[in-house]
């Protein structure tokens, strides 16, 4: 009789807890290895755990379907918008960002590299939020199994049990480089530009990259867009030639320092560098796509299966605008809903990252929420249904000891060119699992069992 993948689980937990040499001086050492391997937000090491977070094989190739078909749902929706002007208006884009969004970048996908935000419920799973701009973290998994599969109690639980440990930053840089091939590239070894401002808190990220690019033979450079240059044939940072721009900037952060006279948007423009992704990536990143996937009023721009995911994955999510719309089977006024139902909504910022702005209502007092719609009303939000995160136990450092804490869990897997390959498992004990809000996070441990 096959074993039960929680039973296989607590056994392991069971063994970590009364584990004597996990002392002091193992997480000291375990928070060194951190800052040596990059596993930094800021300065701040991010795995306190001692184990990867597992999944069986029939639910990560469940997510994985599931997250492919809304990946593709997404294409639809940006291929739609750009031929219908009042779709794209609904989506939010600043008129820069409409501009960008327009132009060719060369190539045929929509995002060479993404994430769905993802939240596991007791019932199965929920996407929240679709990151089509940059996601961060693909290389996180690659060096918290120099940590965390080194183990001994994690040595010992491989060699028993058949697993498979997904591999994102090979399928990032294959990526780039098909995506160059396609948009016509034709230098044997391509050099890598990863571009983003100085010091921001995702840098240690930056540096692993770049060590794993260049292993693969590809140069490569960590940029600032202030410091690039474009004489109409190469864009260049000093004397570095730039084929691939692996762009990590937020395009409306970009777009609020610079116009369209930057060497960046001329070369890319010109198609003179493969940028990935592109700035048409904006019109997916937008909160708003979520309010068009799940409004039943935009259900012919998909197919069956595309629609069955949806209705399945999708919470309910709505602009924040005057007027009706459909809830619980019913049709009321989006204000009235918003004031009654402050324990089921989340209201969210059209465009944000990393858990700003984002207001969770059952954790308001009726007057903050008060406070919280009218700024919605006036502002560029979405509202979602409250999704009922999952708690997971499992083994840590805290206060010098190890204990075993239920955590809320979010598992965010990447796409590439619309295929899943892992994800980012964070794990918070507040129910916003945002690193940079401080939660943490751990590897992913897919067990071929049932």
């Amino acid at each position: 009789m096959r074993t039960s993948l929680s039973t296989i689980v607590e056994s392991l937990d069971s063994r970590i807890l009364n584990d004597s040499r996990l002392g002091p001086d193992e997480f000291a050492r375990l928070l060194t290895a951190q800052r040596v391997l990059g596993l930094l937000h800021d300065d701040r090491p991010t795995c306190p755990f001692l184990r990867p977070h597992i999944l069986a094989r029939t639910q990560y190739e469940a997510i994985e379907t599931a997250a492919e078909i809304i990946a593709i749902a997404f294409d639809k929706l940006v291929a739609r918008a750009l031929e219908h002007q009042p779709l794209l208006d609904k989506l939010g884009l600043t008129p820069d960002e409409e501009k960008m969004a327009r132009i060719d970048p060369g190539y045929s996908q929509l995002c060479i590299t993404s994430r769905l935000d993802t939240y596991l419920t007791d019932s199965g799973f929920q996407f929240l939020e679709y990151n089509a701009e940059n996601p961060a973290g693909v290389s996180d998994q690659m060096q918290l199994e120099k940590i965390l599969l080194e183990l001994p109690h994690m040595r010992d639980f491989l060699d028993q049990y058949e697993h498979w440990t997904p591999k994102p930053h090979l399928r990032l840089l294959n990526s780039l480089l098909a995506t160059y091939r396609e948009w016509g590239g034709q230098e044997s070894s391509p050099q890598i530009a990863i571009v983003d401002w100085e010091g921001v808190s995702t840098a240690s990220e930056f540096e692993v990259l770049k060590q794993y690019f260049e292993s693969a033979g590809h140069r490569t450079t960590i940029v600032d867009p202030r410091a690039l240059e474009y004489d109409g044939e190469c864009l260049r940072a000093g004397t570095f030639r730039i084929d691939i721009v692996y762009k990590r900037v937020i395009i409306h952060e970009f777009l609020e320092k610079f116009d369209d006279t930057h060497p960046l948007l001329r070369a890319y423009r010109d198609r003179r560098v493969c940028m990935a992704n592109s700035f048409r990536v904006k019109v997916a990143h937008k909160k708003a796509g979520f309010a068009i996937l799940s409004d039943p009023r935009y259900e012919d721009l998909f197919t069956d299966v595309e629609l069955n995911t949806l209705r399945r994955h999708i919470p309910w999510t709505r602009i924040v605008r005057k007027g009706t719309t459909s809830f619980d089977e019913g049709e009321r006024e989006l204000g009235e809903i918003l004031r009654t139902e402050r324990e089921r909504l989340v209201l969210k910022p059209n465009d944000d990252y990393g858990g700003h702005g984002v207001v969770m209502g059952w954790e308001c007092s009726p007057y903050e929420w008060e406070q919280r719609i009218a700024q919605a009303f006036a502002g560029d939000y979405v509202v979602q249904e409250r999704v009922s995160v999952k708690k997971v136990a499992i083994p840590r450092f805290a206060a010098h000891i190890v204990r075993r804490d239920e955590m809320f869990v979010d598992f965010n897997p990447f796409l590439f060119q619309n295929q899943m390959e892992g994800g980012l498992v964070r794990l918070s004990a507040s129910s916003l699992c945002n690193v940079s809000s401080g939660g943490g996070q751990t590897a992913l441990l897919v067990l071929e069992n049932d």
